[in-house]
This record gives structure tokens, sequence and C-alpha cells, in this order.
């Protein structure tokens, strides 16, 4: 019987022979895992609620394979060393991007500063306050990264029983270090478009400013993404990089470009998509099949609607270096993607959406996840689309 997969927040819920599912993993025995489903559910928030603790439990299992029993005396700085290499870097739940800030934190700025060797069990509050004031003096986010890195690892400490109370709790909090993110005026964001225009990201450009998507998600959108006839795009994914790290030090080894979720739950989202957009978009599907043929069999077709000639993915810096180029040529203050998803964020706010609605818009992970984006935001965004092509549409001009 053919599955029908739901249109809920991504691929965790699906629809199958009259009820909700979700995926499921199982470790057998022998630390290998065991892939299937799990079904039964009336709706898909059952669904999901099921699998957070399927994952939860099947995370557990493989901690607890790893090693079954810890030395209850052990040091902080080899229990640190042990978190990391046997739980935080093997979960399958954390971006392998954030596996590298944890590595570097730990390996460069905790384990260098920790005063003296200390027993887990022996740690206090001010001890971690005394190591956390050397590495504020390091930079601006380096205090409250390590104090966050501190929290998850001593969490673990108590699941394995070395302590019971957590003695990051009772620690100082530290600031986190502000983006000064620069916004342009309306005059300069027809500048820029009309710079840009006859280039190959102005489509990209566009997505981030009239679409508020993530770097990432440009990069992992794909034309059967796009629905023309109801108008729409659906962010279901992005393209990130996976890095591969040295055993026991900060140095990256292999660095490969992957398909994963998008950010948060949130961020599965489906909106709008204006007139311009629309017509960019049919310009870059003509570019591409004709690179098809230029390029025959050396082609690697993954669909996407931004990549090389080749058809292999832009590199992660690729649109940001276009813009400093092209912000640097005509006088614009530089921005970054993700200074064109606040700008998009503005654009909003000053036609009056709500901020629930504009969270939901970007994808953010905030305190109005509950309530149901693929029908309030479709209805918001066909205002803000109306918007766009009056205002923003740049006129044709003689070459």
């Amino acid at each position: 019987m053919k599955t029908e997969v739901a249109e809920y927040k991504g691929t965790i819920a699906f629809f199958y022979r009259n009820s909700w599912y979700h995926r499921k993993k199982e470790l057998l025995e022998d630390g290998s895992t065991k892939y299937g489903r799990l079904g039964g559910f009336k709706t898909p928030e059952e669904a999901e609620e099921s699998y957070k603790k399927c994952l939860e439990e099947y995370e557990n299992q493989r901690r607890n394979y790893i090693v079954p029993n810890i030395d209850k005396e052990i040091l902080l700085r080899d229990y640190l060393i042990y978190w990391y290499e046997n739980i935080h870097s093997k979960s399958q739940r954390i971006e392998s991007t954030t596996k590298m800030v944890t590595c570097y934190t730990i390996y460069n700025l905790i384990l260098p500063n920790l005063p003296y060797d200390i027993k887990v069990r022996l740690t206090t509050s001010d001890y971690i306050n005394e190591t956390l004031d050397k590495i504020d003096k390091l930079g601006k986010t380096t205090a409250n990264r390590s104090r966050e890195t501190f929290n998850w690892a001593l969490k673990e400490a108590i699941k394995d029983s070395v302590i019971t109370v957590n003695p990051v709790d009772s620690t100082k909090f530290f600031k986190r270090g502000k983006t000064n993110i620069k916004l342009l005026s309306q005059k300069e964001i027809k500048t820029l478009l009309s710079a840009s225009c006859k280039d190959n990201w102005y489509l990209e450009i566009l997505l981030a400013l009239f679409c508020g998507l993530r770097k990432g998600e440009i990069r992992g959108l794909k034309f059967s993404d796009f629905n023309k006839e109801k108008n729409t795009v659906k962010i279901q994914r992005q393209l990130g990089n996976q890095y591969e790290l040295k055993a026991n030090e900060f140095k990256v080894e292999k660095i490969s470009c992957v398909e994963k979720d998008p950010k948060t739950d949130n961020s599965f989202r489906t909106l709008r998509v204006p007139k311009i957009i629309w017509e960019e978009l049919a310009k870059r599907k003509k570019l591409i099949e004709y690179q098809k043929l230029v390029n025959s069999d050396l082609y690697e077709d993954n669909d996407y609607i931004s990549c090389q000639p080749n058809g292999k993915p832009h590199s992660s810096t690729s649109m940001n270096a276009y813009l400093k180029k092209v912000c640097m040529k005509n006088g614009l203050p530089e921005i970054t993607v993700h200074g064109l998803r606040h700008l998009y964020a503005t654009i909003l706010i000053e036609q009056g959406v709500a901020l629930a609605k504009i969270s939901a818009l970007l994808g953010h992970s905030s305190i109005h996840t509950t309530f149901d984006f693929y029908c309030d935001v479709l209805n918001e965004k066909a205002k803000i689309t109306a918007f766009v092509n009056n205002t923003f549409a740049v006129e044709e001009t003689e070459e």
C-alpha cells in the first residue's frame, strides 16, 4: 500500500494505513542499529511526541552500550574528554557544526584554563567560576559558551551517578556577545537589486530578502520544492557542512556537503512566493538545463536551484563573498545573507505583521511554536507578497 507523506513539520510524522507513524531506531546487542517504524497514532502530534521519547531511549541505550560503568573518582578533565568523545560527538541529534564548536571549547578553552586537577564529585561552583573568569578574557562569547559546555557535560555526570547536583546551576552568567547586523535603507536595497539582477546570485538574494531564508536553506532548495499551482515553496531541508575531526584535538580532517533537516522544528515551513522570484526561477531553470547539455555526463544532477555549472553545490561561503563584492563595488554597507533575513523581518514589521507570525515566517523557535503556521503563515504572507511585488520589482533598463 502506498505511503502518504504528511505535510507536517518535515519528515517526523507520516500517514500510513489509516494512522500516523514515525521512524524508529533500536540498538541491538551487538551494537548495531535496527531501523523501523512505529504507528497507530491518531494525530501527528502524538507521533512526534513518541518519536522524541524513542530517540531519547535510543540515545540512552547507545550511551550505556559505550561505557556501562564509569569510575566515580574520575577527574573533571578526564570526564569532559570522555563526555565529548563518547556521548556528545556520537549523538545523532547534534549538528556537526555544534560538535566542532564543542570540541574547540573543551580542548582550546576549558582544559587549558582549569586552575588545577579536581575530581568531578568535588567540583564546586567557585571552581567553575574561577575557570570561566579566565576564559572570559579570551573573547566576547568564550565564557558563555564554556559555561554551556560545562552544563551539558555535568548533566550527564548526574546520569552517570558521579554527582547528584550540577554545580553549574550556581555559577554566574556571562553576557553573550551580540552580532552587529547592518540594515540597508530602501534606497540601498534597490541599488543592491539593480546591481545584482544580471548576476548569477540574483535569485538567491531575492530568496533571502523576500522569503527570509537562511543560507543553508537556500543552498538546499530544489525545483521540486516549488508548487506553481499553489504559489508556494516548501522549506524542508538545508545544505550544510559535515566536519570530520581528528581524535583528541581540534583539527578538521575532512569537510563534506550534506543535506540535513532545517535548523529547528519550526523551520519546516511553507511560504508564498512573490512574482519576481517565479520569474527568476524560470530563468534559472533554463540556465541549468543548458548547463546539463554542455556538461553532459559530468553534470551532477541533485535538482538544486543554486549550484555550480557542473551541478555541484556552491561552497558555504560563496554567497556572502558575492555580497561583499557587490556591496563594495556599489558603495553599499557590507551585508550578509543573515543581514538580508533581518531586512525581511524589518519589512514585515513595517507592514504591521504580528511578531508571532514573523517568527513563523523566519522559522524561529520561540514561545509561539504551538500555533499551526501552515495555515496562518500562508494567509499573512499574501499581504507581504503584494508589498514586495509593488515596492521592490527591478525596473528594466537599457544596457
